[in-house]
C-alpha cells in the first residue's frame, strides 16, 4: 500500500466539494472530476485523494449521506476507467469511506486520525490502507490561536499513539502511514517548525505523508492568493523530500513531480 521503498509518492489532490479553500467547484459533476483524475495520472500521481467534504480552516461538516453522494460516483468511475491507479478517500467518517471502499478505494486518510470509533475496524476489515493526520480541535475552530508548549514533540507523541491505538485494533502495521498536518490546528511558526523538524517523526517508522499545497501559511509568507502559489509548495515539497518525506498530497501534480524527481536525484547521488 505505501512502497515507497524506489520513490517518494505523490498524492493529487481531487476535492469534489462547493468550497474547498482552493479548488471548490471545480469538479463538482463526475465527468470533470473524472477527466481531472485522468489528468494527474497522466502527469505522475500514484494516488489520487477524493474528498467531498471540505476541511478548510472554518468550515462546517456536511451529513454523511451528502459526502456519500458526491464522492462515491466519482471513485467509481475513476476505479473502472484506471484500475490500476489508487484512489483513496479523505473523509472522517467510517460510513463515508466504508461507502468509497465499495466503489473502489483502497486507502483512506483521515484528518482526525480515526475519532470515528468505527474506522480502525473498517479498515482492518477491508484490509485498506489507512493515513493518521494530526489536527488540533476541528476545521471550524482549529486556527483560533492554536497553542502548543513544543510543536514537534506533541505532533509526534501524538501520530506515535494513534498509529499504536490502530495496531491495538488489528490494522497491519504496513499500511498506516502518518501526516503532522500542516496547516491543521498550527499557526505560521508551528508549521515552519514542523517542517524543519520533519525528520524527527522517522522514528515512528511508518511513511511520512505531507500535504503542504497551496496552504495559507505559503500565501503569508509570499503575499499571493492560492492560484499563486506552485512555486511556494514547490519550495515546501523539495525540503521534506529532502529531509525523509515518503509521500506529499498535491494540487499541482505535474510540476511537483518533477520537483519530487529532481529533488530525489540530488539526495541519492553517490549512493
Amino acid at each position: 500500500m505505501f512502497d515507497c521503498s524506489q520513490r517518494t509518492l505523490v498524492m493529487g489532490i481531487l476535492n469534489v466539494t462547493p468550497d474547498s479553500f482552493s479548488d471548490g467547484g471545480r469538479f463538482t459533476s463526475v465527468d470533470q472530476a473524472a477527466i481531472h483524475a485522468a489528468g494527474m495520472a497522466a502527469d505522475g500521481a500514484d494516488i489520487v485523494d477524493v474528498g467531498g467534504e471540505s476541511t478548510r480552516p472554518g468550515s462546517d461538516p456536511v451529513p454523511a449521506e451528502v459526502e456519500i453522494d458526491r464522492v462515491v460516483p466519482v471513485i467509481r468511475r475513476i476505479a473502472e476507467a484506471a484500475p490500476g491507479l489508487v484512489v483513496s478517500i479523505d473523509t472522517r467518517k467510517a460510513e463515508v469511506a466504508a461507502a468509497a471502499l465499495d466503489a473502489g478505494a483502497t486507502l483512506v486518510n483521515d484528518v482526525s486520525a480515526a475519532a470515528d470509533p468505527e474506522m480502525f475496524a473498517l479498515v482492518r476489515d477491508r484490509g485498506a490502507g489507512l493515513v493518521l493526520m494530526h489536527m488540533l480541535g476541528e476545521p471550524k475552530t482549529m486556527q483560533h490561536a492554536p497553542h502548543y508548549e513544543d510543536v514537534v514533540a506533541e505532533v509526534h507523541e501524538f501520530l506515535r499513539e494513534r498509529m499504536e491505538a490502530a495496531v491495538f485494533a488489528g490494522v497491519d502495521t504496513e499500511r498506516i502511514a502518518i501526516d503532522p498536518g500542516i496547516g491543521f490546528g498550527k499557526d505560521l511558526e508551528h508549521n515552519l517548525t514542523l517542517l524543519r523538524e520533519l525528520d524527527a517523526l522517522l522514528d515512528i517508522d511508518r511513511p511520512v505523508l505531507v500535504g503542504p499545497s497551496r496552504k495559507r501559511f505559503i500565501g503569508t509568507l509570499l503575499d499571493l492568493p492560492e492560484d499563486q502559489r506552485v512555486e511556494g509548495t514547490a519550495a515546501v515539497v523539495a525540503w521534506v523530500v529532502a529531509r525523509g518525506a515518503h509521500a506529499v498530497r498535491v494540487h499541482d501534480v505535474r510540476e511537483i513531480v518533477r520537483v519530487v524527481r529532481m529533488t530525489e536525484a540530488i539526495a541519492r547521488a553517490g549512493r
